[in-house]
């Protein structure tokens, strides 16, 4: 049985089951939903955090890595100024080396300088007596020549004169002569033609009156025939003249009627003329139109073709020169390539030889010329072959290798020299090497030994040993004294020793 004073739960329904797990629903969403806002507010404010720290270390990460990175910057550019101030002190070096031999040179110069320009002056002053003395002669001898000079030329004067004088005598004499002549020749002349001028003038006259009388009968005579033939004439045609004044009148109305259908028949040809004419014009202008439509067409085609063959040409062209452009570009890049690997490997010798270089070498880098005076003065009677234009543009494109050849000469000389010197010393080796054995085998006690000449074996202060002749080689520009080797017999050698 139930117990009394509780009260015994009653089934609920579906409808509130239904409201109560929509509650429960409600409550679990707004309980998510509480969580995922405090969930977010979490995470922003953690990855505001976050960040805020980041930008922090970052800062902190930058501060040490500028103060690292300062550190060693701060070394390279005491290595660097190192390095600099080395290289300014070797430098302001030679150039101090190169201005004190410079004024050294300097001074010399003006010494000789001035000892030439007081020995130029002494021969200026020896030169000017010299002239003096030569004009003075000079002079003299002009006066003299002079004086002769003027006496043989008023001589020869005077001569010229009298025979001038005698000569227009004469042409005076001739030209009266002759103007006498020309008067009575011309006078003679004058009455000749006035006789034949007369004689002519009469013989006209009588012929033309002959000619008057002869010419008066003769038209008196036709004048007679005509006025007989017309009066015959006038006789014979008196009844044709009746006619012909019938068909004459006739005539002229026939002429007038002709004429009027020959100006019909002519404005007709006229106008089928000017018809005809305008028609050829047109055909011939439509013909040159047509045929110059054509040449335009053939010339418009050619063209075309032309172009297009031009094109062609031009596309292939272009691609072969694309193509050619393109490898020679590319070696061109190797080349340079292999000219920048070469220039970086020479400036790494250029820099491992300069730890090897002498102070002369430092101070003076580019000497003048190794020749002598005598040498250069013979270089320089040499006549130079005649410079071509090509040949004077190679030159002018190496002038700035001068210096560098100068250099390289001069290393290739003492190379050579070295390897003179150095097969030199090498024979001097063989021989003493020689010298050596055979003083070894001379010391020592041998079947072989004693079945041959004993090198120490001495009489008359001469030994067997040959002597060695060692030769000093002579470089261009060594003024020193060729090197002495002292040479200890063997014997005193051993005295001491045993």
């Amino acid at each position: 049985m139930p117990k009394k004073g509780k009260k015994a739960k009653t089934p609920l329904s579906d409808e509130e089951q239904l409201l109560l797990f929509q509650q429960k629903l409600l409550a679990e969403e707004e309980m998510a939903k509480k969580k995922e806002r405090l969930l977010s507010q979490f995470l922003k404010d953690k990855l505001a955090k976050e960040e805020h720290n980041s930008a922090l270390n970052l800062n902190k990460i930058n501060t040490q890595w500028r103060t690292v990175l300062r550190e060693v910057k701060t070394r390279e550019l005491h290595k660097d100024i190192e390095i600099l101030r080395q290289t300014f002190e070797r430098v302001v070096d030679c150039k101090d080396s190169v201005i004190k031999s410079l004024a050294k040179d300097l001074s010399e110069a003006e010494q000789q300088h001035a000892h030439a320009l007081c020995s130029h002056l002494h021969n200026i002053d020896q030169l000017l007596a010299l002239q003096r003395c030569r004009l003075s002669f000079l002079e003299e001898s002009y006066n003299m020549e002079l004086e002769a000079l003027t006496k043989e030329f008023e001589t020869e004067r005077k001569t010229i004169i009298d025979q001038h004088e005698k000569e227009i005598h004469y042409l005076q004499d001739v030209f009266m002569a002759m103007e006498q002549n020309y008067i009575d020749y011309e006078y003679e002349s004058k009455l000749e033609f006035q006789s034949t001028w007369d004689d002519l003038k009469n013989k006209n006259l009588e012929e033309k009156h002959f000619l008057r009388l002869q010419l008066e009968n003769t038209v008196e005579d036709l004048w007679r025939r005509f006025q007989d033939a017309l009066k015959s004439y006038t006789d014979a045609t008196e009844d044709q003249k009746v006619a012909f004044e019938t068909l004459k009148v006739k005539d002229e109305r026939s002429s007038k009627e002709i004429e009027a259908q020959m100006k019909k028949i002519q404005r007709l040809q006229d106008s089928i003329t000017i018809l005809k004419g305008k028609i050829m014009v047109h055909s011939h202008e439509s013909e040159e139109q047509n045929q110059y439509i054509r040449d335009d067409k053939e010339l418009i085609l050619a063209q075309l073709c032309k172009l297009k063959a031009q094109r062609t040409q031009a596309r292939g062209i272009s691609q072969e020169n694309l193509v050619k452009l393109t490898l020679e570009s590319n070696t061109t890049l190797k080349v340079l390539r292999k000219i920048v690997d070469k220039g970086e490997k020479i400036l790494k010798l250029a820099e491992i030889c300069r730890k090897f270089e002498t102070e002369e070498e430092k101070v003076l880098p580019f000497y003048s010329s190794g020749l002598t005076p005598k040498e250069q003065g013979e270089i320089e009677e040499i006549k130079p072959e005649e410079l071509t234009e090509e040949l004077a543009k190679v030159i002018a494109n190496y002038t700035g290798m001068e210096n560098f050849w100068k250099r390289y000469n001069k290393v290739k000389l003492e190379q050579l020299s070295l390897q003179h010197r150095h097969a030199q010393l090498l024979e001097i080796n063989g021989k003493l090497r020689e010298m050596l054995k055979r003083y070894l085998d001379g010391i020592s006690v041998s079947d072989e030994v004693l079945s041959q000449l004993n090198p120490l074996f001495i009489v008359n202060h001469r030994s067997n040993l040959p002597e060695p002749s060692f030769t000093h080689p002579t470089q261009p520009g060594d003024n020193q004294p060729p090197t002495t080797y002292n040479i200890i017999e063997a014997a005193h050698v051993i005295s001491h020793i045993l």
